[in-house]
């Protein structure tokens, strides 16, 4: 399970968007431990490039930015309001562990509730509609008002981090927030790995791109020059769609616009030849950095794969089948 162990530690390391400086350095040192060309982009994104037999050059994407959460004001209190950071399934929020990322460098432990957070006290506990307006953050410190608080070194603009909750178990699930991205991350540097200890002669040069701001709408929207992006992220699970967790989801059409119609045939064709475990789909509520790439000008055709993960935006949960497939989908199509 080494792909999931490497996700393990992705996971670990708090990246809402606009907070990934510390998870992108673990990333580069481990470009560096491999001895990979890379660079990283002004806006923060990771380049690594990969040469290979032609001119042509085939991009892929993943993202690294997760969901979470910023500090929007301090309460009388000394309890927090927070606006979100993403989209996440904020009823999954209530109850969670999450760490407050300050500008000094200080790191705080709370917890996000409902306004009305106690049976035992509040007739609406389990009735409030939870939102930003009628949920906090409560610190895990002694402070009584907003001037506490401030003294703490907390303030309006800090990240907020959620806890991962990650789980590995022996039956080859893996499941935890924010496998959206992070699973496909660890399954390109996968890719890398294999790429590298087997010597395999690839058929063009490959630049895999690490995106920042993916889950906020504009990770992919500056990229380095490619002929093809193929964005490798989540595959949805769930009703009218074919994919399981024990698939390669092969994207036909999100909520943006149709894949490129050949990149697509070329990748089921490509997984009906290697008898992969894979699904067609479309996603009627999805966007990826593909999507940002096209919006934003580039002059490329895009594709979107990726391993079935149940339950996004919330609780997350894939298998080590869908991550196996989703590795030899890509190196099947590098190749």
């Amino acid at each position: 399970m080494k792909t999931l162990e490497f996700a393990r530690k992705l996971l670990s390391i708090p990246s809402p968007s606009g907070y990934t400086k510390n998870v992108m350095k673990f990333l580069g040192e481990e470009c560096e431990k491999r001895a990979l060309k890379h660079h990283f982009s002004p806006k923060g994104n990771l380049v690594i490039e990969l040469p290979g037999k032609s001119d042509y050059t085939i991009g892929l994407c993943a993202h690294v930015d997760t969901l979470g959460a910023m500090i929007k004001s301090i309460n009388g209190n000394g309890t927090l309001k927070f606006t979100v950071i993403g989209g996440p399934l904020l009823p999954t929020y209530d109850g969670e562990y999450c760490y407050v990322l300050t500008r000094a460098g200080k790191t705080f432990t709370g917890t996000f509730l409902a306004n009305s957070p106690s049976s035992h006290v509040y007739k609406n506990a389990r009735t409030l509609e939870r939102t930003e307006e009628n949920m906090h953050i409560r610190l895990d410190e002694k402070v009584k008002n907003k001037e506490d608080v401030l003294k703490l070194g907390i303030a309006p603009g800090d990240f907020v981090s959620v806890e991962p909750k990650t789980v590995i178990t022996e039956s080859g699930f893996i499941k935890s927030r924010f496998l959206d991205d992070k699973i496909s991350v660890a399954i390109l540097f996968s890719v890398i790995d294999e790429i590298l200890e087997k010597k395999l002669e690839l058929r063009s040069n490959v630049k895999i791109i690490i995106t920042t701001y993916e889950e906020v709408g504009h990770g992919a929207a500056a990229i380095p020059e490619v002929d093809e992006l193929i964005a490798v992220d989540m595959g949805c699970v769930g009703d009218d769609l074919a994919c399981t967790e024990y698939d390669v989801s092969i994207c036909a059409k999100d909520s943006y616009s149709p894949y490129d119609f050949d990149i697509t045939n070329n990748l089921v064709n490509k997984a009906k030849e290697l008898k992969l475990n894979y699904a067609l789909d479309i996603y009627p509520y999805y966007g990826s950095d593909v999507s940002a790439a096209l919006s934003s000008g580039n002059n490329i055709r895009g594709a979107l794969i990726g391993p079935g993960v149940s339950a996004s935006h919330g609780m997350e949960r894939t298998h080590l089948d869908g991550v196996n497939n989703t590795i030899r989908l890509i190196i099947g199509y590098l190749v």
